[in-house]
C-alpha cells in the first residue's frame, strides 16, 4: 500500500501495538519528545525497561538532523510508577514526508494510553533578555506552516493548547521559567530579520521548525500538553552573528545538565498527580 494511502491512525494503533509487544508495558502514561539539547533528561527518570531504533516501529524513520537521537524508550519512573514513553526520533515538515508523519509519534504516544505530553525544542529568541541555553514554557503557539494534521471537518479548541496546570508544576520546579509564544515556521531556512520582526509583531517570543503542529495532533487526541523551549540562538535580526545549526548545537550541548536536570523533575512530578494519565484537565 502507498505509504500516502494508510489511515495515519490505524498506522498509529500499529505501532502502539508494536511497542507494547517489544516492550512488555501494556500501557504508557506520559509521552516525551526530546528536543535540541534535551536527550539527556530521559537518562535522569528512571529505569529503561525497552528501546530499540526508531526505525523498528511502524511509521517512524531515523532522524535526518545531526543531532537528535533516534530511540525510542520506556521508561518506569523511580518512585511514581508512571511509565514514560520517550520519542527520540522527531519528523520535521521541512523533511517532506508530510504532516502526517510530523504527528505520528503523537498519535502513537496517544494509541499508547498516554494522557499527557511534553514537548521540547531548540529554538530562535526573539526577546533579546533571553540569551542561549534559557528554558521558556510555551504559552501559545502560532503555526505558520501553512499546514495541519487536521482533516474534513475536525474542529479542536486550542484556547488553552498547553495545559495552565502543567506550567504551573513545571513553575514549581523553577520559579524563574518565563513564558513565551512559540511560531512555528515550515523551514529548513531559518528565519530573516524582516520575517522574525513580522514574528515579534503579531505576538511570537520564539521561533522554530517543529511543535505547533505536534500539539494541534496531542489536542485533537484528549492529551494535555507541556511545551517547553530552549533558546539555542537569539533569531536572525536580533543577533549581530550569523546563524548556523552548530551553533544550535553547541548551545544545546552547553546548556543540557540543567535543562535535563529541570526536565526530569518536572515530568515526576506530572507522573507524582493523582490525574496523572487520566485525561485532559481544564
Amino acid at each position: 500500500m502507498n505509504p500516502v494511502d494508510t489511515d495515519p491512525y490505524q498506522l498509529a494503533r500499529d505501532a502502539a501495538a508494536a511497542i507494547s509487544g517489544a516492550s512488555g508495558q501494556d500501557r504508557h502514561d506520559i509521552a516525551l519528545v526530546l528536543g535540541s539539547g534535551w536527550g539527556g533528561a530521559a537518562d535522569l527518570l528512571g529505569e529503561t525497561v525497552w528501546s530499540a531504533p526508531a526505525e523498528e516501529i511502524p511509521g517512524f524513520h531515523a532522524p535526518a538532523v545531526a543531532g537528535h537521537v533516534g530511540t525510542l524508550r520506556s521508561i518506569l519512573v523511580e518512585g511514581t510508577g508512571t511509565r514514560v514513553l520517550v520519542l527520540g526520533a522527531r519528523t520535521h515538515y521541512y523533511e517532506g514526508r508530510g504532516v502526517q508523519a510530523v504527528v505520528h509519534g503523537v498519535r502513537t504516544a496517544a494509541a499508547a494510553g498516554c494522557r499527557t505530553i511534553v514537548l521540547t525544542n531548540g529554538c530562535g529568541g526573539i526577546d533579546p533578555a533571553w540569551g542561549p541555553g534559557q528554558p521558556v514554557l510555551i504559552s501559545d503557539q502560532i503555526n505558520f506552516t501553512g499546514d495541519t494534521p487536521l482533516t474534513g471537518a475536525t474542529f479542536v479548541d486550542l484556547t488553552d493548547v498547553y495545559t495552565p496546570r502543567l506550567r504551573e508544576i513545571a513553575r514549581e520546579v523553577d520559579g524563574s521559567l518565563p513564558e513565551g509564544v512559540y511560531m512555528q515556521f515550515r523551514g529548513p531556512s531559518y528565519e530573516t530579520p524582516a520575517e522574525v520582526r513580522m514574528a515579534r509583531t503579531i505576538g511570537a517570543s520564539l521561533v522554530g521548525m517543529s511543535t505547533a503542529l505536534e500539539a494541534i495532533a496531542a489536542r485533537e487526541a484528549g492529551m494535555d500538553v507541556l511545551g517547553i523551549s530552549l533558546v539555542t540562538n537569539l533569531a536572525a535580526g536580533i543577533s549581530p552573528e550569523p546563524l548556523s545549526h552548530q551553533e544550535v548545537l553547541e548551545a544545546g550541548q552547553a546548556a543540557a545538565p540543567r535543562i535535563s536536570a529541570l526536565l526530569a523533575e518536572v515530568v515526576r512530578r506530572i507522573g507524582a498527580q493523582p490525574d496523572a494519565g487520566t485525561g485532559p484537565a481544564s
